[in-house]
């Protein structure tokens, strides 16, 4: 058996980046958020409890959890799509009351418009506030360039891989110069190769644009893979469980997967995870 480092310990270099993070600005507050549904048979189902965090500028923040935990509500919640029945949600210090383009979302499906070009795709949201087109157009060939796609900029939707499809989708995002990009399961369609690649494409990004990320996943290597710090969330209520601080050193790299912090990290998650969900299992099963 592996001996392995408590995922708490850090090195000077860790602890250093994670501090400097902490003094930066707060860009959002979940602030003690509830989401409560009604029920066919009446009684209300609690799908989170109490859901408090802030997220600082240009830090990646993962949620995950285990099904039914709640993350896709919580996201939805934060992206104005929905609306918490407790707490409240604050962009910069100002509540969150509906949609807006301060907030750039990212879903697992490929949310393109298949009759416009890539270019076009990524040109529809500054057009639709106004910016002329050729400024439009000079900062679509701008974020394609970030992604890697210029070479892509006049085909269609339907002439690109999957992988191809969300980098064009994180594009459309980043061009209207969102405060948080918010990433639901971006990558859960992809096959696992392709899946590596957007990952290390998503970790260049965000090295080189000024951009905060809450990002959603179910995956324990990836949220580690990717994040400054992640937020573990239980299931039957979604509630807090722990905020981890990643102790693995950035850049980021493949290498790493296998490193003491990285697994010592990953344990600790499944047993937050599924230490947890089989408990309440049994717990059922007893009742």
């Amino acid at each position: 058996m592996i001996d392995l480092p408590s995922y708490r310990e850090q090195s000077p270099e860790v602890a250093a980046h994670l501090a400097e993070i902490r003094e930066r600005p707060v860009v959002l507050t979940v602030g003690s958020v509830g989401r409560v549904f009604d029920s066919p048979q009446g009684d209300p189902i609690i799908a989170l409890s109490k859901i408090e965090f802030a997220v600082h500028h240009r830090e990646f923040i993962s949620v995950i959890g285990p099904s039914g935990c709640g993350k896709s509500t919580l996201i939805r919640i934060v992206a104005g799509l929905d609306a918490c029945t407790d707490g409240a949600v604050l962009l910069d210090g100002h509540p969150v009351v509906g949609p807006g383009s301060d907030r750039g979302m990212v879903f697992q499906s490929y949310t393109l418009f298949p009759w416009l070009t890539v270019r076009r795709n990524v040109m529809f949201g500054p057009s639709m506030k106004g910016v002329p087109r050729a400024q439009s157009e000079q900062q679509a060939n701008e974020w394609l360039r970030v992604v890697g796609l210029s070479n892509f900029a006049d085909h269609y939707p339907n002439q690109l891989s999957g992988g191809m499809k969300q980098r064009v989708a994180i594009a459309r995002a980043l061009a209207n110069q969102p405060r948080i990009l918010l990433m639901d399961e971006p990558f859960g369609a992809l096959d696992a190769q392709t899946r590596c690649n957007m990952q290390a494409h998503l970790l260049q990004i965000c090295a080189s644009v000024d951009v905060t990320v809450m990002f959603i996943t179910h995956d324990l290597d990836e949220a580690i893979y990717l994040s400054d710090r992640i937020v573990v969330l239980g299931a039957h209520p979604g509630r807090v469980l722990e905020i981890i601080d990643v102790p693995v050193p950035r850049p980021r790299s493949s290498e790493q997967f296998l490193s003491g912090p990285f697994l010592a990290t990953k344990a600790r998650l499944e047993e937050l995870i599924h230490g947890r969900a089989a408990a309440h299992e049994q717990a059922l099963a007893a009742q």
